[in-house]
């Protein structure tokens, strides 16, 4: 199949960008070719693309792919991947809101199904807390985000970029930054950079919890009050002083610390202890 520059199909259908949508198309070939190479796409998988614009990540998809579900929410894009894409026997388009579809049903028996896409910054959380909590069958996440949230999501102890996001998304997956793009890689230009970061879901969190919401709730307090103490953090979870104490004994881990220097493995660890106690 050619493969058109998104600037020719731009042009080609006069198309005009809906600035509430946050469309920013890809006019780099090295960069679509290394979302591809990133999401590791061959001939097994299904692969489900949010956001195709113009299509033209979504072709080489298709030379890659057994075949691509494409979701468009933007009315005056459906017609152009219609006459572009729709003789290609391996691709789908679906005219819909990518928070709001069903992927379960899209996703049906496939075996081998990957994610990838170019995501409007203002979807980028909602559409990864989907995909990581909704019980998807899915391999992995290849996506094109804001650079500071792609940090965050990779974001390791004792760094700035280390965070709530952090360990939500490395609780369910293992996180890789596949390349780093700069703002003039797109037309129109948005006014940050951005970086492709892969996803790939692991077959079972990295960790064990006593329980998922407590744990969750114990990482956004430690990171709501970042330059505090865990104590000062932790005192609002309403436990009594004493067996707050205990709990941190009990994990040995310092009080004392804060919680951009806990691993995951800690947080799990201090969370099951705090857990344990609220139940006495």
């Amino acid at each position: 199949m050619e493969i058109l520059s998104s600037v020719d199909l731009v042009k080609k259908y006069g198309f005009k960008f809906t600035k509430s949508l946050g469309q920013n198309f890809l006019t780099d070939d090295s960069v679509l070719d290394a979302i591809v190479e990133g999401a590791e796409v061959d001939k097994d998988d299904f692969v489900i693309e949010i956001g195709p614009g113009v299509g033209v990540l979504t072709c080489r998809l298709i030379n890659k792919a057994k075949s691509v579900c494409a979701i468009e929410l933007d009315d005056k894009l459906i017609p152009i991947l219609e006459q572009e894409l729709g003789s290609c026997e391996n691709f789908e388009l679906i005219h819909g809101d990518a928070l709001k579809v069903n992927f379960k049903e899209i996703i049906g028996d496939e075996q081998s199904v990957k994610v990838v896409a170019n995501l409007p910054y203002y979807v980028t959380t909602p559409i990864i807390s989907r995909f990581l909590t909704e019980g998807y069958n899915f391999k992995s996440l290849t996506i094109m985000i804001q650079k500071e949230v792609a940090e965050r999501i990779n974001g390791v102890p004792r760094t700035k970029a280390y965070g709530a996001l952090s360990v939500f998304a490395q609780y369910y997956c293992d996180t890789s930054i596949v390349k780093r793009v700069p703002a003039g890689c797109f037309i129109p230009q948005p006014k940050v950079d951005s970086i492709v970061i892969k996803l790939d879901k692991l077959e079972k969190p990295k960790v064990e919890v006593d329980d998922e919401k407590f744990f969750f709730k114990v990482v956004k307090q430690a990171f709501q009050m970042r330059r505090k103490t865990l104590w000062n953090c932790m005192k609002v979870l309403g436990l009594e002083k004493e067996r707050l104490i205990e709990a941190f004994e009990e994990a040995n881990i310092d009080m004392k610390r804060r919680g951009e220097t806990l691993s995951i493995e800690e947080f799990a660890t201090l969370a099951n202890c705090i857990y344990k106690k609220t139940k006495l």
